[in-house]
């Protein structure tokens, strides 16, 4: 119907036309005396005739109408198959759209070369800046005071950005290197674990870890960088002599608890938000607010779900769903 009336005021016109013609016939016939049903019969038969025409043309306008609809994501990619224009005003809109499409084709291609040189300097950047740390790690492997034990924590942290660049870069890249498998969870909790090691140990936190004996069907790279991620915002937010619980059950929901600072309630709603760091952040000055939202995105691009609760003063709680039994096939 609303298809019907937006049909009807673009051809308003002719339809007015009409009737002022009419009543123009009409009036001439009253003043010479002549017969006014002539003027009706003539302008029923003109309306009779403009009925079939209209409805003839709203078929056409109406198959029109839903070949452009089925275009509007084609032309993303072509332009090629645009309907024949019904006319030189048609053609010229064509031309129009087909000059907006070249001008956009071609902004597109020289972001997409000017991307993919950025992403080229920053992955050989990532990889260099890895020399440099694992020199200064083995050189500090020696050593066994305070000071060392800060600068290996730095070094870690370093490390970790590294991490989150490369995954920023690799998420917005056009082709991804997801592996599919189903790997034992443990494994991957143990991973995460080890490289947090020595913090858990500098901070005299407890860790509660119990084999969880589940497999998951899961890429081990990107989950094991979600886990990693959420294991340091609960050492980084946990008091000395705090506690970090992590465990799952039969429901492949994996629990990673501490007992750190918690969240404020109206933080919470916004954690995966990319660069909201809230309260918290603010307080740490160190904070970037990219490792939730990156584990929010990578947990998206896996199927998992990631969601968190928590209470300030009485620590907070992340659960992904791992729960994933079947492949989708696009």
């Amino acid at each position: 119907m609303g298809l019907f009336v937006k049909y009807i005021k673009q051809h308003i016109k002719p339809a007015v036309l009409l009737f002022v013609f009419t009543a123009v016939f009409a009036v001439i016939f009253a003043l010479y005396r002549l017969p006014i049903m002539a003027v009706v019969y003539a302008g029923l038969i003109c309306l009779f005739i403009g009925f079939i025409a209209l409805a003839v043309n709203f078929i056409a306008f109406v198959k029109k109408h839903r070949r452009l609809c089925e275009l509007m994501e084609d032309i993303k990619v072509t332009c090629d198959h645009l309907p024949h224009p019904g006319g030189p005003l048609e053609e010229d809109y064509q031309a129009l759209l087909r000059a907006v499409y070249a001008d956009r084709q071609e902004i597109s291609d020289k972001m997409r070369a000017e991307y993919t040189d950025l992403a080229e300097y920053y992955y050989m950047w990532a990889h260099q800046i890895k020399t440099p740390i694992a020199s200064m790690r083995l050189r500090l492997q020696d050593e066994d005071s305070g000071l060392s034990g800060d600068i290996a924590e730095d070094l870690q942290r370093i490390e970790q950005y590294v991490e989150m660049a490369l995954m920023v870069l690799r998420l917005d890249s056009p082709s991804t290197d997801y592996v599919f498998k189903e790997y034992a969870l443990d494994d991957i909790i143990k991973q995460a674990i080890r490289r947090y090691a020595s913090q858990f140990i500098r901070k005299k936190i407890r860790l509660q870890y119990e084999k969880t004996g589940c497999t998951v069907l899961t890429d081990e790279k990107w989950l094991l960088f979600v886990i990693e991620q959420i294991i340091s915002n609960a050492v980084k937010y946990t008091k000395p002599g705090g506690e970090v619980t992590i465990e799952a059950g039969r429901d492949k929901i994996l629990m990673i608890k501490d007992t750190g600072i918690g969240i404020a309630p109206e933080d919470l709603p916004r954690i995966f938000e990319k660069g909201y760091t809230g309260y918290n952040g603010r307080s740490d000055k160190k904070a970037s607010g990219i490792g939730l939202y990156l584990s929010s995105r990578i947990c998206k691009n896996l199927h998992h779900r990631i969601w968190t609760v928590s209470a300030v003063g009485e620590g907070t709680v992340v659960y992904i769903d791992l729960k994933r039994d079947t492949l989708e096939v696009e």
